[in-house]
């Protein structure tokens, strides 16, 4: 398998399936579409609907039922960057290698626009509805959706990020941090493709502890890769984290230590994967620590 092929294909056969969805720019809020579809098809891995479309079909899922929760998780994730970038959070110009929302369309609509997206989420979650008479499991699903992005999950933990920032934080916080902040949508992404394939509950388990093992992975990574790598390639200022002076795994470990944990915690998510046959998931896995971006 040529890896960067086959990852090239997914990744535009997933964001097909992804923009179907996005609102039309049309009537009195057509503004507000605009800025809307200006971060959602900004460039992006679209690593959480990936992960979400390689479970279900790990598990044997067939059909677009994922399809709406493959939008509704991508729209959630990016409504947070939208927010993280405010002057009143992280206050930073690019992203994506773009202009961000609030330097584009000015930070009122920037803050309407990520509120739009995460309402958006949920409307387009319940059109899966529709999709299957058997509901259970769909419903299943936006339970877990729902959970891991609010208040127990992504919200959750952004809110403590934020509440300590420039603070010294200890080992366990920033695990908090980390675990909800970027881990739990991963965790929910994997969940939710099980789930609608029809994985038992121990299978779903399964899958929110590698998600965990690999959000984890992928935050330390994003730690590194601020200290090591360039605006040209990361398409967004690099050494914010030293800027905004926040706690990282770098802070506490320094670059080498950092890394070598994020290599335990994707071999640690491989080992659970291990046995079922999906040689691309196995190789995202290993991609996503050598990533430059």
């Amino acid at each position: 398998m040529n890896f960067k092929e086959e990852l090239e294909r997914r990744t535009k056969e997933v964001q097909e399936a992804v923009f179907q969805y996005l609102p039309r720019e049309e009537g009195f809020p057509a503004r507000l579409a605009q800025a809307v579809n200006y971060n959602m098809t900004a460039p992006g891995k679209r690593l959480r609907p990936l992960l979400m479309m390689e479970i279900y079909r790990m598990y044997g899922g067939e059909g677009e039922i994922v399809y709406p929760f493959m939008a509704a998780m991508e729209m959630i994730h990016t409504h947070s960057l939208i927010h993280d970038d405010l002057p009143a959070l992280d206050n930073d110009d690019y992203r994506r290698g773009r202009k961000t929302t609030h330097k584009v369309y000015g930070e009122a609509l920037a803050v309407l626009c990520g509120d739009a997206l995460l309402n958006y989420a949920y409307e387009t979650a319940f059109l899966a509805f529709s999709m299957e008479e058997d509901t259970k499991k769909t419903a299943r699903a936006l339970q877990i959706l729902g959970r891991k992005a609010g208040i127990h999950g992504m919200l959750g933990g952004q809110s403590v990020d934020v509440m300590n920032e420039k603070k010294e934080m200890s080992r366990q916080m920033l695990d908090y941090i980390y675990e909800n902040k970027t881990a739990a949508l991963i965790e929910g992404s994997m969940m939710i493709g099980a789930v609608l394939a029809g994985a038992s509950e121990r299978e779903t388990e399964k899958m929110e502890e590698a998600g965990s093992c690999l959000g984890l992975a992928f935050q330390i990574q994003d730690d590194i890769l601020d200290v090591t790598g360039t605006k040209e390639e990361l398409g967004k200022p690099v050494h914010s984290d030293e800027k905004n002076k926040k706690t990282t795994y770098v802070t506490l470990q320094g670059v080498d230590q950092a890394q070598k944990t994020a290599e335990k915690l994707t071999q640690d998510a491989k080992r659970l994967l291990t046995g079922e046959k999906d040689e691309f998931l196995q190789m995202l896995l290993d991609y996503l620590m050598i990533r430059k971006k």
